[in-house]
């Protein structure tokens, strides 16, 4: 646990508003703050609104977003987190909590061993706070972990609105077929007639996205093995085009060889047949000198 305290201290606190990273991303420069907080602090300089830039307190150095043209509130939707602070957050953050005490009797200013971890509470229980928390209707399906052996409990992450950045989701509208929060509930979807609370559909929501999975799993088997076929196929007509390449090529050859030996033939007759009519033509010019001398 000082492990913990001193990593959440020094390593997975903002340094804007000094709590523990809430919905964390990491700026050009590497350096890590809550989302919230960059982009208000962002909105007091008129230097970074200007050149289309979010603004590290830490050094001051400026990064570049990808569409300018939105809002400043969502500038940050495209920057990613640090994937070694996330996973610091996950193991020792806020979410990983002591499993050792229930947290109800902690609250209580009682300390009672944990006998089990419920995922849905993200919280500890021991005996007797976990049969209370079995017998109200709200709770008595929530996903309980037996802490009796070494279990490895994960962090519960927020999933946070993509209208309003600060609140988590929490509501189903089934009418919009949209997650929202409490204040896009009250805005937005207030004459909506099926909104309802969000874990009390996970466990449908859960069955079909395992039915999705399965499906695109047969899908995706399917077209694996279609590209293996057009693999197959490219193969083959690889394979026939170096083979009928060869053949034109050796066509080519044999046609030369074919011409070639024509045409010696031809220059040949031709020769003998232009010798026979120039030796025919000499012979008729020195008659015809003969002719003249006797004249």
């Amino acid at each position: 646990m000082a492990t913990s305290r001193k990593l959440e201290e020094h390593f997975l606190t903002c340094i804007i508003c000094t709590e523990v990273f809430d919905n964390l991303f990491t700026l050009m420069c590497y350096h890590t703050f809550c989302r919230k907080c960059v982009v208000n602090y962002t909105k007091t300089k008129p230097e970074a609104i200007s050149s289309k830039s979010l603004l590290c307190q830490f050094c001051s150095k400026m990064t570049k977003v990808s569409e300018p043209d939105r809002p400043v509130e969502e500038w940050a939707d495209d920057v990613k987190p640090s994937f070694v602070i996330q996973g610091l957050l996950d193991s020792f953050g806020p979410g990983s909590r002591d499993t050792t005490n229930c947290t109800c009797c902690h609250a209580e200013g009682e300390t009672t061993p944990a006998s089990v971890w419920c995922s849905v509470c993200d919280e500890s229980l021991c005996d007797r706070c976990s049969r209370m928390h079995k017998r109200f209707p709200s709770t008595r399906h929530h996903d309980v972990i037996d802490l009796s052996g070494e279990v490895n409990i994960p962090r519960k992450r927020k999933v946070m609105c993509s209208e309003h950045k600060d609140e988590c989701v929490k509501f189903l509208c089934k009418d919009c077929k949209k997650v929202i929060c409490h204040t896009c509930c009250v805005i937005y979807h207030r004459k909506c007639e099926s909104v309802v609370i969000l874990e009390s559909e996970l466990p449908a929501l859960k069955s079909k996205l395992r039915n999705d999975k399965e499906n695109i799993r047969q899908k995706q088997y399917l077209i694996e093995k279609k590209v293996d076929t057009v693999k197959s196929n490219v193969m083959t007509e690889k394979d026939r085009y170096v083979q009928m390449e060869s053949k034109i090529k050796s066509s080519r050859r044999r046609a030369r060889e074919t011409i070639t030996l024509k045409e010696n033939k031809l220059f040949d007759q031709l020769k003998e047949i232009s010798e026979r009519h120039i030796e025919q033509l000499n012979t008729d010019i020195k008659s015809g000198e003969i002719s003249v001398q006797m004249y």
